[in-house]
């Protein structure tokens, strides 16, 4: 198949082999990012495990998580490449009846999008919300959380991306609702991990959250109380709940901070960024006790 670009520079290409939708059947090639040849310029790490990518003067901006997911430009259906082909009848005909639902959420929010076209930053993060979708069908054996989790915080994030190239569309508040989706699911995720109702640990090779570097179960902790900070007075009505959720993730964190003190193979980063936040939770549950005693007097 042809070689396909940006900016006149080639980015990407079609796979040989054909992928076939174990839904509707639909047949396609998979586009897949090139690597090496300077195409991607590695920026900074942010606060939410993101690594950034600077625009590349000779092959334009790329987002390489736009690559990731399989998606049936027929039927819509989306996943992680693992979980592609591996449906039960009953996941089939229940991601064939839901079919005509997602093609309403994708006119929705992008008023159309085509998966037979090279990805972009739209394909890209309709790619994440389709999985979203998807993966609210699929049985708990492969792990499904855990998968919600991670493409909840990168459709928020390319959504974002969207809002700063288009602000005539309301990308930010479908960027707002993902994040939400993202704290849920995270949350879900720590219990799952004391459970044990789904295998989380099948589904360790793509926690990331991001591509660079995949940060597995600290990834789950530090976000968990990461997004919990920034989401706490929308996650519950009460103060007493707030704090509750407050006081719990900054628990999970010390763990995270603890080990990383002791462990010489956790990276600096995700220690010195724990411990960070840690503080921060510190100084949020201690304002609310004071403002709490303060009313209460």
């Amino acid at each position: 198949m042809g070689v396909f670009s940006s900016a006149n520079k080639k980015v990407s290409f079609r796979a040989k082999d054909t992928l076939v939708c174990p839904v509707c059947k639909e047949e396609q090639h998979r586009e897949e990012l090139m690597s090496g040849g300077g195409r991607l310029i590695a920026g900074k790490l942010t606060p939410e495990l993101r690594r950034l990518y600077e625009e590349n003067k000779k092959f334009g901006k790329i987002y390489p998580l736009a690559y990731i997911l399989d998606v049936c430009p027929k039927c819509l259906y989306s996943s992680f490449p693992k979980d592609f082909a591996q449906l039960s009848e009953k996941e089939i005909i229940t991601l064939k009846n839901s079919a005509p639902l997602r093609e309403k959420l994708m006119k929705t929010v992008f008023t159309e999008v085509d998966f037979k076209k090279d990805r972009d930053l739209v394909l890209g993060t309709a790619s994440y919300i389709l999985a979203i979708d998807c993966y609210h069908f699929r049985e708990n054996s492969i792990a499904p959380t855990p998968k919600k989790a991670v493409a909840s915080i990168r459709a928020a994030w390319m959504l974002h991306d969207l809002y700063k190239e288009a602000s005539y569309r309301p990308y930010d508040k479908a960027r707002d609702f993902y994040y939400m989706e993202a704290v849920h699911n995270y949350q879900k995720c720590l219990d799952l991990m004391q459970t044990g109702k789904e295998p989380v640990e099948s589904a360790t090779y793509m926690l990331g959250p991001d591509q660079d570097h995949n940060w597995g179960y600290d990834g789950i902790i530090y976000l968990n109380a990461y997004l919990t900070k920034k989401y706490y007075s929308q996650l519950a009505d009460s103060k007493a709940e707030q704090m509750k959720m407050l006081e719990a993730s900054k628990r999970y964190l010390s763990k995270l901070y603890g080990t990383g003190k002791k462990s010489r193979n956790k990276p600096s980063v995700i220690v010195d960024m724990s411990k960070d936040l840690y503080d921060e939770l510190g100084k949020i549950i201690e304002e609310m006790k004071q403002a709490e005693t303060s009313v209460s007097v």
